[in-house]
């Protein structure tokens, strides 16, 4: 079977940046298993892997505008400590989830100056050219509760 619109699909993969550095992996994991066609990964890859088959191996290089876009600079906001819970101590580098009008949204705090704390809400992956390696280890047709659903359920997927 190829994978096309409502497939599920089971790949591994890794994915460098342009020098070369490991960013992520499922080696040593289960493969990773979605729903095609419903925006479950970026665009790009999603439209390297139309048509593909179990089996099949892939290099695929992903530019920004069809991964995670290029970095935003109104993404970048400058906020008061007193605006944030909890006691554990804030550090530079650090991820923190925000509630924005759009819902959750994860942030990296990038500075910390005093009572002003910047936050970096573009996503880590922003700007860069990703290059991932693919294999396809399973293809099978989406049943209508998970295309109803808009993503895998049992083994690899989620329960609702």
């Amino acid at each position: 079977m190829q994978i096309a619109q409502h497939t599920v699909v089971s790949l591994n993969y890794t994915l460098k940046n342009s020098d070369g550095n490991l960013l992520d992996t499922s080696e040593g994991r289960a493969p990773l298993v979605y729903l095609h066609g419903v925006g479950a990964l970026i665009p790009g890859l999603e439209a390297e892997l139309n048509g593909k088959a179990q089996g099949d191996k892939i290099n695929a290089i992903i530019p920004p505008e069809k991964a995670y876009g290029s970095r935003r600079d109104d993404l970048v906001k400058l906020v008061s400590k007193d605006g944030f819970q909890g006691d554990e101590e804030m550090t530079e580098g650090m991820q923190v989830q925000l509630e924005t009008e759009h819902g959750p949204a994860i942030a990296v705090i990038t500075k910390i100056d005093g009572n002003d704390v910047t936050l970096d809400l573009n996503h880590p992956l922003a700007d860069m050219t990703l290059h991932f390696d693919v294999e396809i280890v399973d293809v099978r047709a989406a049943t209508e509760d998970e295309i109803s659903h808009g993503h895998v359920h049992g083994p690899g997927g989620h329960q609702h």
